[in-house]
């Protein structure tokens, strides 16, 4: 498929799509944008520091046109001299180039952001394909690129015609005033160029800004298929989460079936369900369900409970709202505490009537209303 061929990408790039682009390099970028804000920062700096920067200049010239004979006819004097005024210009002209600096750092902010990508220092020979070099140059995007320079040009050249135009009466007048006054006023004439060509770009920019966003956008389209297989990628096969999802739970149940042995009575359905509890007096505030389960796992539990002499009592409404209406590890609710006392006592008596050698009590009848408890341990509206 052609770089830029975009018919059948539909979709919005996805959040992963963006992050790879932007750790290739590619972000949204307007160097008008960029060639505005630093070009209104030259002007604003030589406005407000033009004055100071003229008087360190008018200094330094009147040092260099009043020096004497010795340094001129000693060659290091004569650099360290030069060394010097060099030093001195530099040091006159650095806050506007500090300003100037802290502007080209600050415009990509406002655009995309700062971004270092190793991937785009990258060798790629499809950037010196011809090929593909022919079809960039005569790409929609270069005939955009195209139009904008032209404008840009255009509209910089008109208004520094315009500021010529307007200003040629202060302009002439330079070469009749001295050397200082001149300069200060030339230092004025050019930032107010330099203003307005900013104005020029900012305007070129408000375009641009939202036609770069929109292209970069466009470029990172996806097909249906792309953000279908990203998706089965990040989330995973339907078919490996079904097996993850098996091997959870067949881990989880075997947890489950390690406390069975450990619980104080198992209340069935009789058949269908089975719900392990365990009350120990010491760390329990109240019964705690340790495993349940219906069908096969209930007839499991069952088991386990009978191998480990754990008494099962059949109490059907209580196992169906048990079931229900309480998670693994959670204590019942105080809705149900007089059923599964009810169950508790029952299961006392038995160990006690057992180790006595005497007949088994009757089981207890467990009130049918339990079984219209909801998860909240209220009663179902």
């Amino acid at each position: 498929m052609a770089e830029n061929d975009t018919s059948d990408r539909t979709e919005r790039a996805t959040p992963k799509r963006l992050e790879d682009a932007r750790r290739r390099g590619q972000l949204p970028r307007s160097p008008e944008l960029g060639a505005a804000v630093v070009t209104m920062a030259t002007a604003t700096a030589l406005l407000m520091l033009g004055s100071g920067i003229i008087g360190r200049m008018a200094e330094m010239m009147r040092r260099g046109l009043s020096l004497g004979g010795a340094p001129l006819s000693n060659e290091n004097a004569a650099i360290a001299v030069f060394q010097g005024q060099m030093l001195d210009a530099l040091l006159s002209v650095a806050p506007v180039l500090g300003l100037v600096l802290v502007a080209a750092l600050l415009a990509p902010m406002a655009l995309g952001g700062w971004n270092f990508s190793t991937e785009a220092l990258g060798l790629k020979l499809e950037r010196i394909s011809p090929a593909k070099g022919f079809s960039r140059m005569f790409s929609v995007r270069s005939l955009v690129e195209l139009a904008k320079s032209i404008s840009k040009f255009l509209a910089v050249g008109l208004i520094a015609v315009l500021v010529l135009w307007t200003q040629i009466e202060d302009i002439l007048q330079l070469s009749r005033q001295a050397v200082v006054p001149a300069m200060a006023q030339s230092l004025r004439l050019t930032a107010q160029a330099l203003l307005a060509m900013a104005g020029a770009l900012a305007l070129i920019a408000v375009i641009d800004v939202p036609y770069q966003i929109w292209q970069h956008g466009r470029q990172l389209r996806m097909t249906r298929q792309e953000v279908r297989q990203e998706h089965r990628e990040s989330e995973g096969a339907p078919e490996v989460k079904g097996r993850i999802r098996q091997t959870q739970q067949a881990l989880a149940r075997r947890r489950m079936m390690a406390e069975v042995p450990n619980a104080t009575v198992v209340v069935t359905n009789p058949t269908h369900y089975a719900v392990a509890l365990r009350y120990d007096e010491r760390r329990d505030g109240a019964p705690v369900l340790v495993a349940k389960g219906a069908d096969e796992v209930a007839a499991r539990i069952r088991e386990i409970a009978a191998a480990n002499a754990v008494p099962l009592v059949s109490a059907p409404p209580l196992a169906r709202v048990l079931f229900r209406n309480v998670d693994l590890g959670v204590p019942i609710p105080a809705a149900l505490y007089v059923a599964v006392a009810q169950i508790l006592t029952y299961v006392m008596h038995l160990k006690t009537a057992t180790a006595a050698g005497a007949q088994p009590p009757p089981p207890p009848t467990i009130d049918p209303a339990v079984e219209e408890l909801g998860r909240n341990g209220r009663p179902r509206v």
